[in-house]
């Protein structure tokens, strides 16, 4: 784990020192997150992000994001006619490479790493219970997404992430669940 942070701080130096314009954002939006894989019968969760970016510029056209966020994610399921919310909430780390199409329009993808934070389960309005016990404490994405900066200092974006890990911990071979989110959001570059 030190490695991987040595070198994210390697990268980030290297990027700073040769970027020709860096800002720092905040940003926030709406989660539609759900399961994939072996998840039979779930459906669409509304959730919330909410954190921080940079934005280095390479070049004109092209920069690089890193961000951290909070992020609610989960489902909702059924098993046997009851219902069960889902809740998993992560930090969120990806790295975005961003190009710019044309003017304010970009397109951006890049991988992610996600750390569990909390993980309960709550079946038709019951107690929640945690299983942050039976959930893997990292998960790992791809996300897709494009932006558009309405004015210099606000961006709207739409990103699509698929997790590529199995959250489920100690899953049979053949069984894997997965991540899957659409987040729509408001950034603000100071």
């Amino acid at each position: 784990m030190k490695k991987i942070i040595f070198a994210a701080v390697a990268v980030f130096g290297f990027a700073f020192a040769n970027a020709q314009e860096t800002k720092f954002g905040a940003k926030a939006g709406l989660n539609l997150s759900n399961f994939t894989g072996d998840a039979e019968d779930s459906s669409t969760k509304v959730g919330f992000q909410v954190g921080a970016f940079v934005e280095i510029k390479v070049s004109e056209k092209f920069s690089v994001q890193p961000e951290v966020m909070f992020s609610a994610l989960g489902a909702t399921e059924e098993f046997f006619g009851i219902t069960v919310n889902t809740n998993l909430n992560y930090i969120v780390v990806p790295v975005m490479a961003k190009y710019y199409v044309a003017g304010a329009f970009s397109l951006e993808a890049g991988p992610q790493i996600g750390f569990l934070m909390s993980a309960k389960s709550e079946a038709d309005g019951g107690e929640s219970v945690d299983i942050k016990d039976i959930v893997n404490s990292t998960d790992f994405g791809i996300n897709v997404g494009a932006g558009y900066d309405v004015t210099e200092n606000i961006n709207l974006g739409l990103r699509y992430t698929i997790g590529v890990s199995n959250i489920v911990k100690d899953a049979p071979d053949n069984f894997s669940v997965g991540n899957s989110n659409i987040a729509f959001a408001i950034g603000y570059k100071f």
